[in-house]
């Protein structure tokens, strides 16, 4: 079971799932994620992640993709050893921020507009 929230806030939003995300899950991410695709800032939170599959990272890669061809941008907070080593293997982080709390990658996010 994936349960998505997501918050306006000034400046960005933010997106935060909870639940792991797989194959089961990923087209509620998926869907999630397109809907954000028109916002110039997004940050996905996956604080509440205790799982991701390739699945689940190929959804947040179309989101990010969808979200800068609309002259977006994305970043990622994550403070789950397991994910965060995931997506350092993967080179996820050398293509968007990866901050270990929502704070820190705001922070990105303003660095990434400037």
């Amino acid at each position: 079971m994936l349960e998505i929230t997501v918050e306006e806030h000034d400046g960005y939003v933010l997106c935060r799932p909870a639940g792991e995300l797989d194959a089961y899950t990923v087209a509620q991410f998926r869907e999630a994620l397109t809907d954000l695709a028109d916002e110039s800032y997004v940050l996905v939170d996956l604080s509440d992640v205790p799982f991701m599959d390739s699945a689940g990272l190929g959804a947040l890669i179309g989101g990010i993709r969808r979200a800068r061809e609309n002259d977006g941008d994305v970043a990622v907070a994550c403070n789950r050893p397991a994910l965060i080593r995931l997506l350092h293997t993967t080179g996820f982080d050398r293509i968007v921020p990866v901050r270990e709390t929502v704070e820190e990658a705001v922070l990105a996010l303003a660095e990434s507009s400037d």
